[in-house]
């Protein structure tokens, strides 16, 4: 509770932290509006492979032009202005920068990012869900190993979701079930790029669709995005995925504890510590009144009378029965929060949410059927979806994990739903991120 005032110092003392960001998309772009404006924090770089369109995006979020008219790092840094250039690997070299923000969204890309910024002692914000879902775990370790911080990033629903989890057993409490909520009918794992426009229309006002990738916006739409923050929610907590995956049932705030509790106490789940994400929208595509749409929550057990007496009488969000009840955090703000991360990592030595083990993953499940010779198009596109599951049954099955289903050619026909194997595509097994997936399987597979 105490970063703001640990930032300050740093600012007093003519020494803020000092930060690259590689990346300058929606979360990396919401950071920076909020990071200029942060006493204590300098981002001294920013690396994009669209220098033009990254400088479009700061001006969009208020940036002066002056800011960022800088032509190298040296002036950068003496000015205390921002470089902006396509050269991530120098930003990651300079020994000045003290903390990495990765916010590509591509998984290899974030994984040699990480790595290179443990090489150079730099600790890493992990914007990039994907990686972390694909390799996290391993990530993890090698951050430990060379003595940096590696992190979820604060604002994302996965390290908020930690949070309430961390707080939970602080206090003593049995965590039942975590997760968040999202838009969910059944079809929309069929969803693609093409036809993301009729569900995205029915809730979202969007005048300009060029403002917008609908590959990206589809993944959250296809059940995707929710597959992928859930793993990384599992990895990090010690909470499971469900055997069969997340099963998005529609529950408003106020129904949390009394749908995402175990079907033996009147609820839908399997059973208790597992991830749940919950739908705003009926199986009759009706909205769901005072829905967790932006939201995350955790559900957590009394397991005393007094404490159920307590959860009453403070009016928390109790089931029926009173023993389970729920908090919750309405909205997040992504982008706009990351600096929470950025200053817990680079003053506390502390992640906002980090991998422990290897839980839960992400397998590519088809949306139609394929033909051989098809090429697979990844996250959000017309081909797979991801697919929560548990890193036994990925491991044990051979399950062929959804951030290295891009670009790689199918081997057999397959039919819709079907989950996809290792053996059912030719990749390239000298691929970096194909090796050090790869490596984190034999790390953590039980001996």
């Amino acid at each position: 509770m105490n970063l703001s005032h640990l930032l300050m110092a740093r600012e007093s003392a003519g020494r803020p932290v000092t930060v690259g960001l590689i990346g300058a998309g929606k979360f990396g772009t919401m950071f920076l509006s909020q990071a200029r404006l942060t006493k204590g924090i300098h981002v001294v770089g920013i690396a994009d492979l669209n220098v033009e369109r990254a400088h479009a995006q700061l001006r969009g979020a208020g940036w002066p032009n002056a800011q960022y008219d800088v032509t190298s790092l040296d002036d950068a840094i003496a000015q205390r202005k921002t470089f902006v250039s396509d050269n991530a690997a120098a930003l990651i070299a300079d020994p000045r920068v003290e903390v990495i923000v990765e916010a590509t969204g591509v998984p290899s890309a974030g994984i040699a990012h990480a790595l290179d910024a443990f090489r150079n002692g730099k600790h890493v914000v992990m914007v990039n869900v994907e990686a972390d879902a694909l390799a996290g775990p391993l990530l993890a370790q090698r951050a430990q190993a060379a003595g940096v911080v590696y992190s979820m990033a604060w604002g994302d629903q996965p390290a908020l979701i930690c949070e309430h989890i961390d707080w939970a057993r602080t206090c003593g409490f049995k965590v039942i079930s975590a997760g968040k909520g999202t838009r969910y009918e059944p079809h929309y794992h069929a969803s693609n790029p093409s036809t993301v426009w009729d569900i995205l229309d029915k809730y979202l006002k969007i005048t300009d669709r060029n403002s917008i990738n609908p590959k990206m916006f589809n993944s959250f739409i296809d059940g995707t995005k929710s597959g992928i923050e859930m793993t990384a929610v599992c990895n990090a907590t010690g909470l499971s995925p469900q055997s069969g995956g997340l099963a998005f049932p529609p529950a408003s705030r106020f129904e949390l504890a009394d749908i995402c509790k175990p079907k033996s106490d009147g609820g839908t789940l399997e059973r208790e510590g597992v991830t749940e994400v919950v739908s705003s929208v009926t199986r009759d595509g009706k909205d769901v009144p005072h829905h967790l749409a932006m939201g995350t929550y955790v559900v957590f057990e009394g397991e005393t009378e007094y404490a159920r007496r307590c959860f009453s009488e403070y009016h928390l969000l109790p089931d029926q029965s009173g023993r389970f009840a729920a908090l919750y955090r309405p909205v997040h703000m992504i982008g706009l929060e990351l600096g929470v991360s950025v200053a817990s990592a680079a003053l506390r030595k502390e992640p906002t949410g980090v991998a422990t083990g290897f839980r839960s993953d992400v397998v590519a499940t088809t949306k139609r059927a394929l033909k051989a010779g098809e090429f697979l198009d990844g996250e959000g596109g017309y081909c797979v979806w991801g697919k929560q599951a548990s890193a036994q049954r990925s491991l044990d099955g051979g399950l062929l994990p959804l951030g290295l289903a891009h670009n790689v050619k199918l081997k057999r026909d397959v039919v819709e739903g079907e989950e996809l194997k290792w053996t059912d595509v030719e990749y390239d097994a000298n691929d970096m991120a194909v090796r050090f997936r790869r490596e984190m399987e034999e790390v953590f597979r039980p001996r």
